[in-house]
C-alpha cells in the first residue's frame, strides 16, 4: 500500500470525524425550566395543516440543517403588579384595586403552540407589559359585573371570577395564570368604608343588646340567690351556734391532746433533728475531708509530675553542662598542667643549674681550705657573721617604745640583780640565739663563736656592766 493511500485514508477519516461532530453539533436538548421551539419546516399536524413551530419541554430533538432552526423560551414565573385604579362596579362607583398576577409560559400542548406563535423572540418585559393590559381589561370587566358588597364580602368569588376571565385570555397567547393576590379595595365615595363602618357598629349594638339581657339574667338570679342565702344562713347560724358550743368543748380536749402530742412529737423531732444533723455533719466531713484528700492527692500528684519531670530536665541539663564544664575543666587543667610542667621543668633545669654552680664554688671552697669541710663552714659563716648580727639586731628594732618608766627598789631577786636589769637582760633573751638558728639549719655553730650558755652569760654580764 502506497502513501498516496495512506493520505488519501486519513483525509476521509478526518472528514467523517468532522460530519459526525457537526451532525452531533445540531442534537439539542432542552432543560427543565424551558421550551425548545423548533421553527421552519417542520411537518404538520394530524389534521394535516402545516405548522408554524414545534414546541417539546423535556426532551431533546435533531435540528436538521438549513431548513430548520430553533430558539427556547423560559419557564420562569413572571410577577405583575397591576394597580387598577377608578374601575367602574356595577353601582357605578368607582374602586381601586391594587393586586399582584403571577403568570408562566404554559406547558400544555396546544397552549405552548400559542406562546410559540405570539411571544418566541419577546424579551421578558415585553411579555409582562402584553400580560398586564389583558389582565387589567379582563379585571375592569369582573368588577364592572359586580357589586361593591359582593366584592368586599365574597372575595373568594371575586378571585375565582377574575382567575377565569384572566386565565381564558392568557391561554390565548400562550400564558397560564399561577396565582392572584388582591392587596386591598378602595373607593373614592368612601362607601366601602361605610359599609364598614355599618357592619362594626352593627356588631357592637348586637354585643351591647346581648350583655344587657345577660346583665338582667344576672342581676335577677343574683336576688333569688341571695334571698336563698340569707335563710340558709339564719338557718344555719342557730345550728352553728350550738353546735359552736360543742366544738368549743371538744376543741379544749382536742387542743389539750394536741398540744400534749405536739409536745412529745417536738421533743422526739428535736431529737431526731439533732441526730440526724450531728450524721448530717459527719457524712459532710467525711464527704469533705475524702474531697480534700483527693484534691491534695491530685495536687500532689501534679506537683510530683511537674516537679520531677522539672528536676529530670534540669538534671539533664545538669549532666551536659557539667560533662561540658568537665570537659573544658580537663582540657583547661590539662593545658595548665602542660604548662606547669614546662615551667617546673625550666625551674628545675635552672634550680639544678644553680646547685651545679653552688657545688662547685663550695668544692673550690674546701679545696681553698686544704680539703677540711669544718673550716670552709668557718670561712662562709665569717663571711655572712655581719648579716647574721644584722638579723639579730632587726627582730627587735622595729617595737615601738616612747617612753619606759620603771620604778625599782633596787633590791633585785633572789641573786641580788637588779630588777631593771633582768626586764633588760629578758628582751635580749628573747632574740633567737644564734646557735638556734644553725641548729634550725641542721648544722651546729663554730666552737669559737661561743656556746649558747656563754653567750647568755655574755649578754647578761653586758648588762650588769651597763647598769652598774
Amino acid at each position: 500500500m502506497g502513501p498516496e493511500v495512506l493520505i488519501l485514508i486519513c483525509v476521509l477519516v478526518v472528514i467523517i470525524f468532522v460530519c459526525i461532530m457537526w451532525v452531533l453539533s445540531r442534537y439539542r436538548k432542552c432543560p427543565s425550566d424551558k421550551v425548545l421551539v423548533i421553527y421552519g419546516k417542520v411537518g404538520s399536524d394530524k389534521d394535516g395543516q402545516t405548522r408554524s413551530a414545534k414546541c417539546i419541554h423535556g426532551g431533546a430533538a435533531f435540528i436538521v440543517p438549513v431548513i430548520q432552526s430553533y430558539q427556547y423560551m423560559d419557564l420562569t414565573p413572571i410577577s405583575i403588579n397591576v394597580d387598577l385604579k377608578n374601575a367602574l362596579s356595577k353601582q357605578n362607583i368607582r374602586v381601586d384595586v391594587p393586586s399582584r398576577f403571577t403568570v408562566g409560559i404554559s406547558t400544555e400542548p396546544g397552549i405552548m403552540q400559542n406562546a410559540a406563535e405570539r411571544l418566541l423572540g419577546l424579551k421578558m418585559s415585553e411579555i409582562q407589559e402584553l400580560a398586564k393590559d389583558i389582565i387589567l381589561g379582563q379585571l375592569r370587566l369582573v368588577i364592572a359585573t359586580m357589586e361593591i358588597e359582593e366584592i368586599n364580602a365574597d372575595r373568594d368569588k371575586f378571585l375565582l371570577s377574575v382567575s377565569n376571565n384572566v386565565e381564558i385570555e392568557l391561554k390565548k397567547i400562550g400564558l397560564r395564570l399561577i396565582n392572584v393576590n388582591v392587596t386591598d379595595i378602595n373607593d373614592e365615595s368612601g362607601y366601602i368604608e361605610a359599609l364598614g363602618k355599618e357592619a362594626a357598629a352593627k356588631a357592637i349594638n348586637d354585643a351591647k343588646k346581648s350583655v344587657a339581657e345577660k346583665d338582667k339574667d344576672g342581676e335577677i338570679g343574683q336576688a333569688n340567690a341571695r334571698r336563698e342565702q340569707r335563710i340558709q344562713v339564719a338557718a344555719a347560724n342557730a345550728a352553728a351556734i350550738q353546735g359552736e358550743n360543742e366544738a368549743r368543748i371538744q376543741v379544749a380536749q382536742s387542743e389539750a391532746s394536741r398540744r400534749e402530742a405536739e409536745a412529745e412529737a417536738l421533743k422526739k423531732a428535736t431529737a431526731a433533728e439533732a441526730v440526724q444533723q450531728a450524721k448530717a455533719k459527719e457524712e459532710s466531713y467525711v464527704a469533705q475531708k475524702q474531697a480534700e484528700q483527693t484534691r491534695a492527692d491530685l495536687e500532689r500528684a501534679t506537683q510530683q509530675a511537674d516537679i520531677i519531670i522539672k528536676a529530670e530536665i534540669d538534671k539533664e541539663k545538669a549532666q551536659i553542662a557539667a560533662e561540658a564544664e568537665a570537659e573544658v575543666a580537663r582540657r583547661k587543667a590539662k593545658g595548665e598542667a602542660d604548662a606547669i610542667y614546662l615551667k617546673m621543668e625550666a625551674q628545675a633545669k635552672g634550680i639544678q643549674e644553680m646547685l651545679s654552680k653552688q657545688a662547685e664554688g663550695m668544692r673550690e671552697l674546701v679545696n681553698a681550705a686544704g680539703g677540711d669541710a669544718d673550716n670552709a663552714v668557718k670561712l662562709i659563716v665569717a663571711d655572712k657573721l655581719q648579716d647574721l648580727m644584722k638579723i639579730q639586731v632587726e627582730a627587735i628594732k622595729n617595737i615601738k617604745i616612747d617612753k619606759v618608766t620603771v620604778w625599782d627598789s633596787m633590791n633585785g631577786g633572789g641573786d641580788g640583780t637588779p630588777t631593771t636589769a633582768n626586764f633588760l637582760a629578758g628582751m635580749m633573751k628573747a632574740v633567737p640565739p644564734m646557735n638556734e638558728l644553725f641548729k634550725q639549719a641542721g648544722m651546729e655553730l663554730p666552737s669559737y663563736l661561743g656556746k649558747e650558755a656563754d653567750a647568755a652569760e655574755t649578754a647578761e654580764a653586758e648588762f650588769k656592766e651597763v647598769n652598774e
